[in-house]
């Protein structure tokens, strides 16, 4: 059984999924090639939409449970920037409710850049709140950036708007807010708000250090974001410490020693 439409025709309906239930029987019955390659590939596209929403789904089990105990505003917390040599370290915390579904999410270190980028607009859109905490260079010398890092999710959770009844954090626990909370291992790959927590801080962060990068084109930190690369290892023997760069770690310190 042929289909009357050409094959540009289908491709074209299959592309904007505007083919009905009928559309798609008469395409799985055409025996033309080129119409079972479009079939195929529309079915692996199904296949991956499915399994990206069993996947998200599963990450909303702790939200679940919470939204079920009666919490409201659950915070997702994570930051982004502990390692590296120079920049800030960047936290961020997000409030969904059961509304949200972004295809693909997952913990940001996973995702392109490109697709970080187009998920941070979108998480920003779709979120009930979200809150960006940044402690620089300095700061983390003077606390060290364990105490960096949890100061900067406070100042994130400081940022809502709404008064976040629960908090999920990624690996840590912050007992100065006397806020009930929940410290996951690996929390950007088990929870939907600390993963959109990863990527809001990820970004955040990234643009930061293009930003920097235009000062100090010799340490690229645009491509490295900081991080000890071989090359920002020898522009940093060469030159010398930037004003972004964590003194206190080393090899930096050596080079501010040298």
């Amino acid at each position: 059984m042929t289909s009357k439409e050409t094959i540009k025709e289908i491709r074209e309906k299959l592309t904007n999924e505007s083919y009905s239930a009928a559309d798609w029987q008469a395409y799985q019955e055409d025996n033309r090639k080129g119409v079972q390659a479009l079939v195929l590939k529309e079915q692996k596209k199904h296949a991956e939409r499915q399994k990206n929403l069993e996947h998200f789904q599963g990450m909303l089990m702790w939200e679940h449970r919470l939204w079920e105990q009666g919490y409201t505003y659950i915070a997702g917390i994570d930051e982004a920037g502990r390692g590296p040599l120079a920049g800030p370290v960047v936290a961020a915390a997000v409030i969904i409710d059961d509304s949200f579904y972004l295809e693909g999410l997952d913990d940001s270190k996973k995702l392109s850049e490109s697709v970080r980028e187009r998920f941070f607009d979108t998480i920003k859109e779709k979120a009930v709140d979200y809150g960006i905490g940044i402690v620089n260079a300095k700061t983390i010398d003077q606390i060290n950036i364990y105490q960096a890092s949890k100061l900067a999710m406070k100042k994130a959770v400081l940022e809502l708007k709404h008064q976040p009844q629960f908090l999920l954090i990624d690996a840590v626990k912050l007992p100065e807010l006397p806020i009930q909370q929940e410290s996951i291992v690996k929390g950007d790959q088990k929870s939907v708000s600390i993963a959109a927590a990863s990527v809001l801080a990820k970004v955040t962060r990234d643009r930061m250090m293009k930003e920097i990068d235009r000062q100090y084109p010799s340490y690229q930190f645009g491509s490295n974001m900081g991080y000890g690369t071989k090359m920002h290892l020898e522009a940093l023997e060469q030159f010398g410490p930037t004003p972004y760069h964590r003194k206190s770690f080393s090899p930096v310190k050596e080079a501010t020693q040298s």
